[in-house]
């Protein structure tokens, strides 16, 4: 089916279920798999959550997650919990960090699939799914350890268990369920209670005579949404709460995750501040591919269904719309936030979807998404081989690889795929993701990886490191406890640099056996750099090494202000 699935010429043809579903398990399998196992966690998120999680398992700390000596109140603990729980099943790291945002991409997957099916039939949810797959943001969190795809996972459950209720009910076990589903949501990640917003378009296409939606009166089981709601969030807070009040660490985690960390954050954002229109001009246009490109030429169809009052289309495409306006509200904005967004955006083309891959203008244009994907990676890596580009220094500097002669090769293929295809833009978009993701995860992430996740850094301090050493770290990131050997330490990562700094030094004058490893910024003063040994650079920090016997005696360390930090 899918060797056809772009051929503008062709009727549509019948759906052949087993091959279908087979082949459409194994490309979900292949894209989200490819390469697992392959690399370690990388910066910023990754390495933080990861190692929340081995601490969970080590010292049993489930109720206040800590990194390192300080306790973690930037994040509700439901995705840290999956991250200890995929420790204690793998014993690995490596194989841990990225299982649970697999587990929730394919979960997503698997609720799309079968809500498009009954809502559309089988063939329509094949297409479905399959252009949710291959959406550039819903791929790269499958395979990123984030919190974002077990959100999405959450939310498309909520809302698939609304959405069953309102249009295809009465279902008020499906109403149940999704009351719980966005209970754990928020338990993940504060905005799980989006799919509540459907409630909007809900009310307005009841009142205004729209069709399709489930004959559903007055009845006191609308009570059980709202009751699993928050029934799921009282029995995690309530513990805090009681807690909190004889335990003052406790107290401060309730503090800063109740009220900075949801409230003062959404409202009065300190950091990715964006402008309004961020959203919808630099991520929906990019990481919605190729939906984005698609819902261009659903356009008219959605209007058209819209004034004959189609229930289905304006919820859907109201959902997608409210929860875009609800995070451009907030002036602190990250691509990942809307995510949740992508499925119901998929589930709102998928009526449309047979009818747009028989249009010539559909796969010319996903043909020349290709081919200019191709030729922007080519040409990058053809100036970066043949001069020094300021974007090539940095890349090298980040990623301690210069990986142009295989992204030429990427960019090569593409374009021999974007020719073989070139009748067929829907298939060419296909080989193109499978083609990038393929590349990315059997060569491009294992070559990178020893550098971006401070592997190859802490490997060189470990072999240098006298046996029995004992180490600490100042301004050090996550990955790098994450990835240290043997004895190692850090004070704190919110510190003020200033304050580790005083600390690491009297910890190390109290044996001669213990090292300290700081950046060479930060090691102006109190230290001997004769003594030092030279680390080398490492996400773009250049790292020394220094013995217990390099502290000047009686030394009042001082660090310059860092912009950076």
């Amino acid at each position: 089916m899918f060797a056809r699935l772009g051929a503008p010429r062709r009727s549509w043809l019948r759906p052949h279920r087993p091959l279908d579903l087979w082949l459409l398990v194994g490309l979900a399998l292949w894209l989200l798999l490819i390469g697992y196992g392959l690399r370690d966690p990388w910066p910023a998120d990754e390495p933080r959550f990861a190692l929340i999680g081995r601490d969970i398992i080590e010292t049993g700390r489930w109720l206040v997650p800590h990194r390192g000596p300080e306790v973690y109140a930037e994040k509700p603990p439901i995705f840290l919990w999956l991250q200890a729980a995929a420790y204690a099943l793998t014993g690995s790291t490596r194989w841990a960090f990225l299982l649970p945002s697999l587990l929730a991409a394919l979960g997503t997957l698997a609720l799309v699939f079968a809500f498009a099916k009954r809502l559309y039939g089988h063939r329509i949810a094949v297409l479905t799914t399959v252009a949710l797959l291959v959406t550039v943001q819903f791929t790269l969190q499958g395979r990123t350890a984030q919190i974002d795809a077990t959100l999405a996972f959450f939310t498309t459950l909520g809302l698939v268990g609304l959405l069953r209720h309102l249009l295809l009910g009465p279902a008020w076990g499906w109403y149940a369920l999704a009351g719980a589903a966005m209970g754990l949501g928020v338990i993940t990640k504060g905005t799980g209670f989006l799919p509540w917003l459907i409630f909007i378009p809900y009310l307005f296409a009841r009142y205004g005579g729209y069709r399709g939606l489930a004959p559903i009166g007055a009845d006191w089981r609308w009570s059980w949404g709202p009751l699993a709601f928050f029934g799921v969030i009282v029995a995690w807070g309530l513990p805090i709460l009681w807690l909190a009040q004889h335990d003052p660490e406790i107290a401060k985690y309730r503090d800063d995750l109740f009220f900075r960390q949801t409230v003062t954050r959404l409202t009065q954002s300190w950091h990715h501040i964006k402008p309004f229109w961020y959203y919808v001009t630099n991520v929906v246009p990019g990481l919605w591919l190729p939906l984005s490109l698609l819902a261009v030429f659903a356009f008219a169809n959605w209007r058209r269904r819209l004034r004959r009052r189609d229930a289905r289309t304006l919820l859907l495409l109201g959902w997608v719309a409210l929860v875009v306006v609800f995070f451009s509200l907030s002036p602190g904005k990250r691509g990942v936030y809307i995510l949740p967004a992508v499925p119901a955006l998929a589930l709102a083309l998928g009526p449309l979807l047979p009818g747009l891959l028989r249009s010539r203008r559909v796969h010319l244009a996903l043909l020349t998404v290709c081919v200019a994907l191709a030729l922007i990676v080519g040409g990058a890596a053809l100036a970066a081989l043949i001069g020094e580009p300021s974007f090539a220094r940095r890349i090298e500097e980040q990623n301690g690889v210069a990986p142009w002669p295989w992204l030429l090769g990427v960019a090569l293929v593409i374009l021999v795929a974007a020719l073989v295809f070139r009748r067929r833009g829907a298939l060419a978009f296909l080989a193109t993701m499978v083609l990038v993701w393929s590349s990315l995860g059997l060569f491009g992430f294992p070559t990178m990886d020893r550098a971006r996740s401070g592997r190859a850094l802490m490997d060189r301090v470990l072999a240098t490191l006298p046996t029995g050493s004992e180490l600490a770290m100042v301004s050090a990131s996550e990955h790098f406890l994450l990835q240290a050997q043997g004895e190692a330490r850090v004070f704190g990562f919110k510190m003020a640099k200033e304050e580790q700094k005083t600390r690491a030094l009297a910890w190390a004058q109290e044996e001669p056996s213990r090292w300290l490893m700081i950046q060479s910024r930060h090691a102006r003063s109190c230290l001997d750099h004769n003594l030092a040994l030279d680390m080398g650079w490492s996400n773009r920090r250049h790292w020394l090494l220094f013995p217990s016997a390099a502290i000047a005696a009686n030394c009042t360390p001082s660090l310059p202000e860092d912009p950076r930090q």
